[in-house]
């Protein structure tokens, strides 16, 4: 039900910031940062309940030397809380940069349209393909609720059964 819910609020964050005017709520490093990381809280507090002592095994690869095993713990737990922003950054960095595109085209656009009436004549091929990009931005909304929900379900599946 959690998955279920997170992708329905991530799809639709970001279906209705495709529409005119409005506002990407998964546009905000806030939000996006402040779930990934909740949803990282929850799942190493799922897994430190579940697992306990043995959870910590997850921060050393099996049949690890001794001596490298400080190195490796290191390493594993960096790459352990990158997760957390990795989780954040990438909705973040996907939405704004998909807005961003669709805000410069549409602000060259309507210059060009309120040029002249051959200029207007001239941009209506750069629309057609403007009108694509549209469509390729309402499939990055789907894409990206998808790749979250699948991240964050790999995460709890790593906590359930410590890989």
């Amino acid at each position: 039900m959690f998955i279920y819910s997170l992708f329905v609020f991530v799809l639709i964050s970001n279906l209705i910031s495709n529409v005119a005017y409005n506002f990407a709520i998964t546009s905000s490093i806030i939000l996006c940062l402040g779930l990934s990381v909740t949803i990282f809280l929850g799942v190493s507090i799922m897994a430190i309940s579940k697992h306990q002592l043995k959870f910590f095994s997850f921060f050393v690869p099996a049949g690890c030397p001794l001596p490298l095993v400080p190195l490796l713990v290191l390493i594993e737990l960096i790459s352990y809380f990158a997760r957390a922003v990795s989780l954040g950054l990438r909705l973040f960095a996907n939405i704004v940069a998909g807005h961003t595109l669709m805000v410069i085209l549409s602000t060259f656009l309507f210059k060009l349209f309120s040029l002249s009436i051959l200029i207007f004549l001239l941009t209506l091929f750069p629309f057609i393909i403007f009108v694509g990009i549209i469509g390729l931005e309402l499939a990055v909304s789907f894409i990206q609720a998808y790749v979250f929900t699948l991240l964050a379900s790999s995460y709890i599946k790593d906590a359930e059964y410590l890989h």
